[in-house]
């Protein structure tokens, strides 16, 4: 669709305040200065979540040109949010990786790991064990296998949280709390550096933005800490 009168290609991808949002195809003279989308994770939920999902439907499209079928060229779709191959008609949908994050608890202390990615030599961010669900696996066998892969730790009690898109670039954050079992903490050391437990009263180490699911399940979790050791006092 053409939008205003300066002939740029869009498509309409929701509406934020009454006001209709358009996705606009990337132009040849841009002079705006634009931002990481990592760098606006603390807006407000609902604001982030339009960013994001404009950002994630730019990446399905510009990622499915061409048909994985027969290969040839394919268009937009006019009635729902698709491509369709212009020689043999297959039709492809935006592609949603789903991956599990979870927040394991044992008493009153949270177990945090700094990813490689996040490491610097002052230390880094801390956060929860994610990862991405495989064929054929439920999402609590994902959340077992995760943990155990990453830190050598056996899990019980899982429940499921709370979700959150997280377009970097296509996936859908399913969050879990979960329960200490039994263990010692073991390294993946292709993927993590550290992994410790945190006591919910003494300090901790930088932590994932506000706005974050991971955010949100370590505030849960230690608040949980916390009641229960308030339990063992009375």
């Amino acid at each position: 669709k053409t939008l205003g009168m300066e002939g740029l290609q869009a498509m309409q991808i929701g509406e934020w305040k009454n006001h209709s949002l358009w996705l606009v195809a990337e132009q040849e003279s841009d002079e705006r200065e634009y931002v990481s989308l990592r760098g606006l994770l603390s807006l407000p939920e609902d604001e982030f979540h339009v960013l994001s999902r404009g950002v994630e439907i730019n990446h399905f499209l510009k990622t499915h040109k061409f048909c994985g079928k027969c290969g040839h060229k394919t268009q937009q779709t006019q009635e729902e949010l698709a491509v369709q191959c212009t020689h043999c008609g297959y039709r492809t949908y935006p592609v949603i990786c789903p991956s599990i994050i979870v927040a394991v608890r044992r008493g009153h202390e949270i177990l945090l790991a700094n990813h490689k990615r996040h490491y610097h030599p002052n230390g880094g961010m801390y956060t929860t064990l994610a990862g991405f669900v495989e064929v054929g696996e439920t999402f609590e066998q994902a959340v077992r296998r995760e943990v155990f892969e990453e830190t050598g730790i056996l899990i019980k009690n899982i429940r499921y949280f709370g979700s959150q898109p997280w377009a970097f670039p296509n996936s859908q954050m399913v969050g879990f709390l979960a329960d200490y079992e039994r263990g010692e903490i073991t390294l993946q050391e292709s993927e993590i550096h550290d992994a410790q437990w945190f006591s919910y009263d003494q300090p901790l180490p930088e932590l994932p933005p506000t706005g974050t699911i991971a955010h949100k399940l370590i505030h849960t979790t230690l608040e949980l800490c916390r009641a229960e050791d308030n339990q063992k006092e009375i």
